[in-house]
């Protein structure tokens, strides 16, 4: 999945569910940033965070 959206051009992914080490070493190097478990009010960033405004 961020392989595909880094040839889209994106700069972020959200998922509900955690990322394998590979998806977070590709977003890593890709510069999109990465979260998972995504709930109402909380998410866990795994990479890229920098990209992430509250």
């Amino acid at each position: 999945m961020v392989q595909k959206a880094a040839a889209l051009g994106a700069v972020a992914i959200a998922a509900v569910s955690a990322p394998t080490s590979l998806a977070i070493e590709t977003a890593e190097q890709a510069g999109i940033a990465l979260v998972a478990f995504v709930r109402e009010d909380r998410l866990t960033v795994y990479a890229n965070g920098q990209r992430i405004v509250s």
